[in-house]
């Protein structure tokens, strides 16, 4: 693959569809390209956030610690972004990640995540925007978590 397929693979990402494509060449240029075996975690739960990803190819399970063992959340996959929560907010990652079959990525550092939102702040709205989202499908699982127990 090329730059100009990272480039419309970052255009295919919500957060950076309204990016200037000179600018998405600069981001692709700057990502790292990374592969994943089918088994092998891109990160773990707990770990120190360095970068987020972007899922080009293949599928992966979010996983969280439960005291009766990994629960699967969620699964992602083509142009899915994953792991901008622990380096927006600076925490430990919040879940596991972890391959179902090959994939590859673009990692992007948490400078460069930082430096693009700083530079585009339509990127900030769109990050608000798809936590918003993500926050409203937890917050509705947990009702009904609640609702079938009682």
């Amino acid at each position: 693959m090329s730059i100009l397929d990272d480039v419309e693979a970052l255009k295919r990402t919500p957060l950076f569809a309204k990016v200037e494509p000179s600018r998405l060449k600069l981001m692709a240029f700057a990502a790292e390209r990374t592969q994943f075996r089918a088994g092998e975690e891109m990160f773990h739960q707990g770990d120190n956030a360095d970068a987020a990803y972007i899922i080009l190819e293949g599928r992966a399970d979010v996983l969280i610690d439960t005291p009766n063992g990994p629960l699967k959340v969620a699964e992602v996959g083509r142009d899915a972004f994953v792991g901008e929560i622990g380096i927006l907010c600076d925490v430990p990652r919040t879940a596991t990640i972890k391959a179902t079959e090959n994939l590859t990525t673009l990692k992007i550092t948490k400078d460069l995540f930082f430096r693009m939102v700083s530079d585009f702040p339509t990127i900030s709205i769109e990050v608000m925007r798809v936590l918003a989202q993500r926050l409203e499908h937890t917050t509705e699982q947990l009702r009904d978590a609640v609702a079938t127990k009682h």
